[in-house]
């Protein structure tokens, strides 16, 4: 046994008599049984592997966003990315959780057990260096992600610029969290209190894009981060704000966010892209979500590039019975999904959301069975 073990056992065993403590506080404040959704998927894994949810069960409900990229990228959009790795001396390189989301009729790992050039990269300047070693070959990468990410592949578009490399393009499918939220906190059907927002995306972007949710919705926003005791103290901020019926959007997360974000990640994204609509999984079409190259990037924009047809979107989930789609939208949990832990599994995925690391299907089954 390592002699610092024992240790670590027991802090454990502390954080986790804080978390029971501290969600028994939280329950005893909370006077009305209250509804809020944690957007980020990395906030549900860390509020199923603590236990949070467990123990605020009866006085507060947490229902899962779409703060999934994977997840919320579209079965049209994935099959572009196949048919991008279907063209001869095209190399198309993702991330690793791209690689089993299905498609409306195949997936990437299906493409690659084919045979298709398809290649897992930890960065997508690792791609720059693939494209100088085999000048004959063009590399595509997929540019997946929110707010986050989509910096610093635009970042990479602009070094393969500055270093003459034409055999690099990029397949974009960046989303735009706030408008989301918008669709969300609209919605006839879904009785949202208030939102716990995400701590990733809003060190990009600051608070002030949130505003909207407090000015025009009236819902309590609390932007955290990813310990147990972040969220909680996040939950205690919503609830005195319900309490005191006065709605505001603050930020917990004070070591990492500001109210104006990275201005130098903001200054990419603005210079180098237009905002688009956009087709979310499960979601439809939101209005202005989405970030695509401007026209004069357009020689390392892999639609110009590659003559890439308009996308057609037909959602594959509404007919095999899986309900990714509700799960995104807040409308269900995972468990009351008929296809959950039974036909889909890790081992066996269906949808999106247990393929992915950040999905919630996936945190519910590891944590929450």
């Amino acid at each position: 046994m390592p002699e610092d073990l024992p240790g670590i056992l027991k802090r454990l065993e502390g954080d986790a008599d804080l978390i029971q403590g501290l969600s028994a506080e939280l329950c005893a404040h909370i006077k009305e049984p209250l509804t809020l959704m944690e957007v980020c998927g990395t906030h549900t894994h860390a509020i199923s592997k603590t236990g949070i949810r467990r123990a605020l069960a009866g006085k507060v409900r947490l229902l899962s966003g779409p703060g999934c990229p994977v997840c919320v990228t579209s079965d049209a959009e994935i099959d572009r990315f196949i048919a991008l790795s279907r063209m001869p001396d095209v190399a198309v390189t993702t991330f690793g959780d791209m690689l089993h989301v299905p498609g409306t009729g195949s997936s990437l790992a299906e493409q690659r057990d084919a045979g298709a050039d398809i290649r897992i990269v930890y960065s997508p300047l690792d791609v720059l260096k693939m494209a100088q070693s085999e000048p004959a070959k063009e590399f595509c990468f997929l540019g997946v992600g929110f707010e986050t990410t989509s910096p610093t592949v635009l970042a990479t578009v602009a070094e393969a610029k500055r270093r003459g490399i034409g055999n690099f393009s990029i397949c974009t499918a960046f989303k735009l969290i706030p408008p989301a939220l918008r669709m969300i906190a609209a919605h006839p059907d879904l009785a949202i209190h208030g939102f716990i927002l995400p701590g990733h995306v809003s060190a990009v972007i600051g608070s002030e894009p949130y505003r909207f949710l407090v000015d025009e919705f009236k819902r309590p926003c609390v932007i955290t981060g990813f310990e147990g005791t972040d969220i909680l103290q996040a939950l205690v901020m919503i609830a005195d704000q319900i309490k005191e019926d006065e709605p505001r959007l603050e930020i917990q997360y004070t070591r990492v966010v500001t109210k104006e974000g990275n201005k130098a990640a903001l200054k990419i994204m603005e210079g180098m892209c237009d905002v688009k609509d956009s087709m979310w999984r499960g979601l439809g079409t939101i209005p202005e979500s989405e970030l695509k190259l401007k026209e004069v990037w357009k020689d390392f924009d892999a639609e110009h590039k590659f003559s890439l047809p308009p996308l057609e979107h037909r959602e594959r989930f509404d007919t095999n019975g899986c309900r990714c789609g509700d799960v995104l939208l807040g409308k269900i949990i995972p468990p009351d999904c008929p296809l959950f832990a039974k036909a889909c599994t890790p081992s066996n995925p269906i949808g999106p959301c247990m393929v992915s690391s950040e999905g919630a299907c996936a945190a519910y089954y590891k944590y929450e069975r």
